[in-house]
Formats: C-alpha cells, structure tokens, sequence
C-alpha cells in the first residue's frame, strides 16, 4: 500500500517525533491530520514551529486521547493511522503511574476501538524497546520476553498486548512499531541527549546524570520517521510487532564524552544519585536486532551518530531553541 493521496492521523502529532512524523508524510503527498492535546494556550507544540506554508497543508484536530468520543470522532474520515501520543517520562512514572495506564492503554483501547469501527486500512501502534527491561540476550529480536521494569515501561506492554489482541481478534490492521532511543532536534529535556547539550551549551562545567554505565541504541529522528512509514507501507507487516534500530549500542558515559568533545570538552561528566532510576527499574542494556524490519521493508538507518549529534547540538545551539529548555533543573 502506497500513502500518497491517503489520509492519514497522526496522533501525538505536537511531540518530538510526531512532528518530525508529519513533516516526513508530507514529503509523501498524503493530507494529514494532526491529532494534537488539547490546551487553554491553543498551543500544537512543536507544530508551532513549522513554516507557514507546512502548517496551511495540516489540519488540526484538538483533543484528548483519553477520551473515546473524541478519538472517534478524529478518525471517522482517515485511511491511516500513526498512534504515537503518550505519556514517556519514566521518573514520572514512578510518581504518577495511574495517568500512564490512563494515557497509554486507555488511549491505546480507544485508538483501536475507533480503527476498528470505521474499517482503518492500517494502524501503527508506537511501542518502546524499553519493553524489553534489560536484555537477557543481545542484540534483543522480537522473541526476547518482555519487563516492566518502571510503570511506564508496563503501560507499553500493556497498550502493545491491547494492540495485539485487536489483530487476533478482529482483524484490526495493526502493526508494532517498536523504535529503540530516538534522538534529534526537538527531543523532550527528559531525554539524555537534550539533558547533556542544553546543560553544556547552559554554560555548566560538571555535567549532572543518572546512571553513565548502561548502554542504549540511538537512532536520529529522521531513521524512525522513515521506518514507521516503511512499515505502513508493507502489508506483511500486519500483525507483527516489529524492531526499529541501529543494531549499535554505546553506553551514556561514552555517548556523553563524545557530546562534550563537540561542544565543551572542559566540562565533566558527573553522576547524581537523585538522577537515578532504582536498582531494580534500570535497564542495563538496550541493542536492536533490526533483521525482520531490514527483512520485510529494506530499511536500513542512513545517519551516523556523530551526524545526527552534529545535527542536533547545531539545533540547540539556535537561541530559541536553546530558551524552550530549562537546562538548570532537573526534569523528571
């Protein structure tokens, strides 16, 4: 199934990927949709951003993925759908777990239910690699078990199982898209990327982190932009979770000196406790076996990482960019 000429919602559509995401189906000929949280601002996030002529060719629909009527309401005229609206953070999970089960399986349900109703002719559920907790075995394929090591984490599982039961029960078109750490322009400062940048480009010269010894597989936005769309397109992706990564994994004390060494190589890289997830919530390891999405759509990443932290510094170092953080607080 080719996208050009379809139409597509994009729910999450205001946050880091989700705009990157529309942009990208642009580039697609499709007309979007952009399903964005309501707010009293009239704010649509990181859409607001975008050049004048991108956001003419959008339509915006504000709502709540909490709520059933409004999601259905939303999906009633579309031929695709892209769920990627989410609570993330995981410290905030540990303090709010009740709003993830809300927004993420809630959210997810609702999603589905709507898809199912109006005869949806794909839906691409976003899932996380942190499904996975700390590998048991690495690189992690799509056999490896599933933990949920933090609430957040549990919320995904549950809102991938809700998915899955969608597809064997009903037929719901459905694929598991599960990228593994994204990263590039536009991320939230809960991210390790963004937390290191915007405290160097701040003018601080100890670095303050978590945990700098476990490992992660990054990936630049523009990669999982592209896999998720490689993956509406193929039909044997229906059904199927699927992993979206690099295949390359680097430990946050490594990928941290080499952000410091491109923007402030003074600076020192210190490890906080308070930053900490608990001992039995950390996941250790995180390494994609990306054979089956390289196996069913072709799709290889074509950004290195030091282009994509290349890319994403000169981002942040835009003064405007830059004021949206609050480099100097800690952001659970």
């Amino acid at each position: 199934m080719r996208l050009k000429n379809k139409k597509i919602l994009v729910t999450g559509a205001e946050g880091f990927i989700g705009s990157h995401l529309v942009e990208a189906l642009m580039e697609e000929n499709c007309s979007i949709k952009a399903f964005v949280f309501y707010n009293s601002f009239n704010s649509w996030g990181w859409l607001d951003t975008l050049p004048e002529e991108k956001l003419d060719n959008l339509e915006i629909f504000t709502g709540d993925i909490r709520d059933p009527n409004g999601v259905r309401t939303a999906i009633n005229d579309v031929d695709v759908v892209f769920h990627l609206a989410a609570l993330i953070g995981i410290p905030f999970s540990y303090h709010s777990p009740d709003s993830y089960v809300d927004t993420n399986i809630k959210g997810t349900l609702n999603v589905l239910q709507a898809c199912r109703e109006h005869d949806i002719e794909r839906v691409i559920v976003t899932s996380t690699s942190e499904v996975y907790g700390t590998a048991k075995y690495v690189p992690i394929d799509e056999k490896h078990p599933l933990q949920g090591q933090s609430p957040y984490s549990a919320s995904k599982i549950g809102a991938d199982k809700i998915a899955e039961s969608f597809y064997r029960s009903f037929d719901t078109p459905v694929i598991i898209a599960r990228p593994f750490n994204t990263y590039g322009p536009r991320q939230s400062a809960r991210a390790v990327i963004p937390t290191i940048i915007t405290q160097l480009l701040g003018g601080r010269k100890n670095i303050e982190l978590g945990s700098i010894h476990p490992t992660r597989d990054l990936n630049y936005v523009s990669d999982i932009c592209n896999g998720f769309i490689a993956l509406a397109q193929c039909k044997d992706a229906i059904g199927k979770e699927i992993n979206i990564g690099s295949g390359q994994e680097i430990s946050i004390g490594d990928l941290a000196r080499i952000i410091t060494e491109l923007t402030n190589p003074d600076a020192k890289i210190v490890s906080e406790d308070n930053r900490k997830r608990p001992d039995k919530s950390e996941v250790e390891r995180l390494l994609c076996n990306n054979s089956l999405m390289r196996e069913l759509t072709g799709w290889r990443p074509q950004v290195p990482l030091k282009e994509g932290l290349i890319k994403t510094i000169e981002w942040f170092k835009n003064k405007e960019n830059l004021s949206r953080y609050k480099w100097n607080i800690y952001n659970v």
